[in-house]
């Protein structure tokens, strides 16, 4: 063999490995390579006259974009049924189920309208982070993380403008 097929033949390898990884991860929560916001139908069973959505965001991690998200949550209203978030090395995933119910008169485009305040507000809470990341890139080291503080969720330490603990 030359080592043109040996290449070829790695690189397809590769491709099929890349592929299991990615049907083997299907229903976990992996942060990805792409910064993206995603808004979708989700599917569990609420009742009547409610329907659920599921909010992801994956970008690279950064102390900052948790005090946004949550500012922006609780700015929207939202009736969170799940969160969750996953970090892979520099990458983050953060996951929100929400509900949509109008009591007896439900209101499919009222809604989707709310999927779409929803969808807005976490692409500028995205874009305010890479404007940040690209600031903080020229500006500080890469590979240190900042010290964080945990704070219960009954008690909002970004409630009054600053987000330090």
């Amino acid at each position: 063999m030359d080592k043109a097929t040996i290449l070829a033949e790695v690189i397809n390898q590769v491709k099929e490995l890349k592929k299991n990884a990615m049907e083997a991860s299907k229903g976990f929560l992996i942060p990805t390579e792409v910064d993206e916001v995603k808004v979708e139908p989700y599917d569990i069973k609420l009742g009547y006259g409610c329907m659920s959505y599921i909010a992801t965001i994956c970008c690279d991690y950064q102390p900052e974009i948790l005090c946004d998200l949550k500012k922006t949550i609780d700015a929207l209203q939202l009736q969170l049924v799940k969160a969750e978030m996953s970090t892979l090395e520099s990458r983050m995933k953060n996951m929100f189920v929400f509900t949509c119910c109008k009591g007896n008169s439900f209101n499919v485009e009222a809604c989707q309208s709310i999927a779409n305040v929803v969808h807005k507000a976490l692409d500028s809470v995205l874009e305010k982070a890479s404007n940040s990341m690209e600031f903080s890139f020229r500006t500080s080291y890469p590979n240190k993380r900042r010290r964080m503080c945990f704070v219960e969720t009954s008690t909002s330490s970004c409630s009054h403008g600053s987000c330090s603990c």
